[in-house]
Parts: structure tokens; sequence; C-alpha cells
């Protein structure tokens, strides 16, 4: 039986256990010539979660991308269990590809507690309901080559609705806010650390391209581009395989290095993580 995209994505993140505190990672596509940020992500942050105890769950990560990886070969995640401590986890993994690192992940993990609460409010915006799936809006783009279309029309995990679609290439400049609403094509399994696994996965794909929203580029225009960092924290708990609102912005791009942030709210309006990156946004 063929695997969704879905089931693909799920079994990307079900890593190799090689060693005790040592994990292999595979990538799906061989064809980029990079391997994505969100992958490696997502796969060091469930290395770490494997030497944790379950009902800790990650409640923050910070991650530095160092270099390319090679998808043609397999990563390997080398996890220090840095800390157990009475209430909080911490744990140090290093990604490495031909004997060097080419990204580094520190991660805590908390028990579940209650306390204070606050939290600030959703974006008002259009509902996902009356907006269309973002791929085929691309793919009426009379303007696409054989291979972005080809690139664009393939199956894939999320499903994303934006009201104001960003396109590809070039565009009209615009304030560097926007909006959009994801959530996985099928149903993922119960446990909370899997949907933490898949919401860091996702949470790669287009934070970066905010920055370059008011300079009427993309990533697929004459810009070099590469994430060079991402953090992470979840508040509270989430269900990718159900919508989810992720509101970013970019409040400063300088020395060719574009910073952006990132808010995520359930329909019901609840915070349940938050998002901020740099990443490389060179002109070619």
């Amino acid at each position: 039986m063929t695997q969704t995209s879905l089931q693909k994505l799920l079994s990307l993140l079900d890593l190799e256990k090689i060693e005790e505190n040592i994990f292999r990672g595979t990538s799906a596509d061989h064809r980029v010539q990079r391997v994505f940020g969100g992958q490696v992500l997502g796969q060091a942050l469930v290395a770490a979660t494997r030497t944790v105890d379950p009902a800790r769950l990650c409640h923050s990560l910070h991650a530095y991308f160092l270099r390319p990886g090679n998808p043609g070969r397999p990563i390997l995640y080398q996890v220090d269990r840095s800390r157990d401590g009475a209430s909080f986890t911490a744990r140090r993994v290093v990604a490495i590809q031909n004997g060097a690192p080419i990204f580094t992940l520190a991660a805590s993990f908390q028990v579940v507690e209650a306390g204070y609460e606050h939290q600030a409010s959703m974006p008002e915006v259009l509902p996902p309901e009356v907006l269309e799936d973002e791929q085929q809006v691309l793919l009426r783009d009379p303007g696409l080559s054989a291979e972005t279309r080809d690139w664009v029309a393939r199956e894939r995990p999320f499903e994303i609705r934006a009201p104001v679609s960003r396109g590809l290439g070039d565009r009209q400049p615009r304030p560097p806010v926007d909006y959009l609403w994801l959530r996985a094509r099928g149903t993922l399994p119960d446990d909370p650390a899997i949907h933490r696994g898949v919401l860091a996965f996702v949470s790669d794909m287009t934070l970066l391209d905010t920055a370059l929203l008011p300079h009427g580029k993309s990533i697929f225009s004459n810009v070099q581009v590469a994430s060079l960092d991402h953090a992470m924290w979840f508040h509270r708990a989430f269900r990718v395989d159900e919508w989810l609102l992720y509101a970013q912005d970019s409040p400063s791009a300088s020395g060719a290095r574009g910073f952006n942030r990132g808010a995520i709210f359930t329909r019901d309006g609840t915070l349940v993580a938050s998002v901020a990156q740099e990443g490389l946004i060179r002109p070619r």
C-alpha cells in the first residue's frame, strides 16, 4: 500500500535507535540540494524526546543550523542527557553528517503543572472554511514552469489556507505580517510528543519568507536564503490535525539577515506555541 505524504512524514520522524543516546534519521526527498531545516528540527526533537520520561513534555527548544545537510546520506543524532531534575529535564542534541556537526539543539522538558495563566489575543482573520487551499491557488498561476508546477502539485502532508496568497517569485511589497491556517492532511496519533515534533517540522516552512514581504521578494526569487537558528516554546496542548493559525511577522532585517516571529493559535483562540527565527536573506 502506498503511503500518504503524512504517513511518510511520520516515518521520517520515527528515528532508528542504533545505540544508547544515538539515533539515525533519513531524508524523504533526495532530489533537493539540501535537507529541509524543519526536518532536522523535528528529528532532533524526536531524538531528545526518546531519552525523556514520557510524562515530561518539551516546553522549549533552541537550535542552530551549522551546515547544509545532504539528503542522500543518513543523519546521526547524538543526545547528551544534560540533566534530569525534579521537575525539568534538559537535553542537548548534535546532528552529524560526514563526521561533522550540521545542527545543534537544546531542549527542555517539564512535568505538567498548573499555575498562573495569561496569553496574547488571536488576530481577527477569516476562518479557514471560507479560504482556498494554497496549493490550488498557486496551481492557477499560468506563469509556472513545468518543473515548478510539478513541485507545487506534489502531495503534501499539510493543508495551508491563507487570507492573502504569497505566490512564488517576485511580488508586490507589503508589510511583513502574515497569517495562515494549517493542519495535517489526516489523523495523527494521540501522543502529544508526536504533535510537537510535527509542529516543529512545519514551523520552519514559511517563517523566513515573511522577512522578504516588504522587499517584494520571496524564497523563490534571486535571493540566497537559509535558516540560521530556530527557537520554539510550547505553551499548551494542541493537535496538528486540527486547524491552527500561524501568525507571523518580521520586526527587522539587516546585515543580510531577517528576524521573524510566529504565534500559533487553535481555532478557539488559545495560544499554543511561539516561534522565533533568524535567517539568511542575501541578495544574489
